[in-house]
């Protein structure tokens, strides 16, 4: 397989995002950066389908605070596709931390905690398809 594959992954627009109406203005960022929005749409997450999604995390001290956070208001869930499509939404969300995050990724710009951090992205292949089933099947 080339290094130039075209993968699709899943992307998640989270609730403090939403709340301030920054749908757009990351959409672009995708889109400026040659990721195609296959698939988009808003969800209400109940508690219970957060900890479904979130269930590889379950043994992690954040598990419980994450599936409140993304239960707590409206989520955009989409299908990127593009060349190596997972590795370069990671790198244009920036790290989980927004302190950390390098300057000009979405997450520095926009995250106001490592809680709230305005997005999510799938961190493998296997990942990726699981996720995308779980919202697009």
């Amino acid at each position: 397989m080339s290094s130039n594959s075209i993968e699709r992954t899943l992307s998640i627009i989270k609730p403090d995002a939403i709340e301030r109406q920054l749908e757009t203005k990351i959409k672009k960022i995708f889109l400026d950066n040659k990721l195609n929005i296959v698939d988009s749409k808003k969800v209400q997450l109940s508690k219970k389908e957060a900890e479904e999604f979130y269930k590889v995390h379950q043994t992690k001290p954040f598990y419980e605070k994450l599936c409140s956070y993304l239960s707590s208001g409206p989520i955009i869930a989409m299908i990127l596709d593009g060349e190596n499509a997972i590795q370069r939404n990671r790198d244009l969300m920036g790290a989980t931390d927004p302190e950390n995050a390098k300057d000009g990724t979405i997450r520095k710009v926009y995250g106001i905690s490592i809680d709230k951090n305005s997005v999510h992205g799938s961190d493998s292949l296997i990942n990726a398809k699981a996720e995308i089933d779980f919202f697009f099947s």
